[in-house]
């Protein structure tokens, strides 16, 4: 199907779960797309949190950096250097450690952290890589009314310093010195409320995931109960999608409304994926107040 013959109404919508997830076939992905076409796909994303769409071969790095900059202005990572004759896009690539098997939303230590992420799979193992999604509004709707009032109450400092060792099941050395020599050069600590009012749904989320480091007012002991007591809900089995990627796949997932996790069951084979990501805002309260996340640059990375 070329551009030129896609409208809206061919495309072609399959929800993958009852929460969240639907793949979109009927579209190449482009730049280019016609407004009512972009903007039926937007429609879906804020309906479904996440979309697949497969066999989008023809994407090149400048090409999908187009396709992205239609949701918005594309962010650098604040620490990881872009792919070497792109603007914007950040490598993942298995060899030099990137396996972000641990549940997150991105860069959530930034204040305006992104609000959509677009990712390309351009070299895929024959098994296992797949990646799992989660809804975070589901997550706080399946939260008991007394639980929902503490969440609101609740502010949680987010930090590129986190225990990257114990949030994992598998670790490889190359991933712990790219963590420490890159993904850590300089760190980051931002406030966020634990539960913030989505800006185009209205939907309350939670926010956490693994750059939760501790909650204002906690001590550490305190601080890590109530995480794994409120993230246990984000991630239980009904609230996910997974997907099974195929080179040529794209995926676009709305960073405020979701947490993933790339799973790391592929052993020693390849796996290359290219992200872009698109500028959001500081997260608005659910409990009432002002936006007053800020970012605080705490400085390099100090290794023994």
């Amino acid at each position: 199907m070329t551009l030129a013959s896609t409208d809206a109404s061919q495309l072609k919508v399959e929800k993958l779960a009852a929460r969240l997830g639907a793949q979109v076939e009927g579209v190449r992905l482009s730049g280019d797309l016609e407004p009512e076409v972009f903007e039926e796909l937007y429609r879906l994303l804020l309906r479904h949190k996440v979309l697949f769409f497969r066999g989008q071969h023809h994407l090149t790095n400048e090409e999908q950096e187009r396709f992205s900059r239609r949701f918005g202005e594309p962010v650098a990572h604040p620490t990881v250097p872009v792919k070497e004759g792109t603007g914007f896009i950040l490598e993942l690539d298995s060899e030099k450690g990137d396996r972000a098997n641990s549940w997150h939303t991105d860069v959530t230590f930034q204040a305006a952290y992104p609000k959509i992420s677009i990712l390309r799979g351009v070299v895929i193992p024959e098994t296992g890589g797949d990646t799992v999604w989660a809804d975070t509004h589901a997550a706080y709707n399946s939260l008991p009314e007394p639980l929902k009032r503490l969440a609101e109450s609740l502010w949680a400092v987010h930090s590129n310093d986190y225990d990257y060792v114990n949030q994992r099941y598998v670790v490889s050395e190359a991933g712990r010195r790219h963590f420490e020599e890159v993904f850590t050069s300089t760190l980051y600590e931002t406030e966020h409320p634990v539960v913030h009012v989505h800006p185009e749904t209205g939907e309350p989320h939670l926010l956490l995931g693994h750059f939760v480091k501790r909650f204002v007012g906690f001590n550490t002991a305190d601080s890590r109960d109530l995480f794994q007591l409120f993230q246990r809900h984000v991630t239980q089995l009904e609230n996910t999608v997974r997907w099974r990627w195929r080179a040529g796949d794209v995926v676009v997932w709305d960073n405020r409304a979701t947490q993933h996790y790339a799973i790391n069951d592929y052993g020693d084979q390849k796996r290359i994926v290219h992200r872009v990501t698109i500028a959001g805002d500081i997260p608005l309260p659910a409990g009432g107040g002002e936006r007053r996340s800020v970012t605080r640059e705490l400085g390099k990375k100090r290794n023994p």
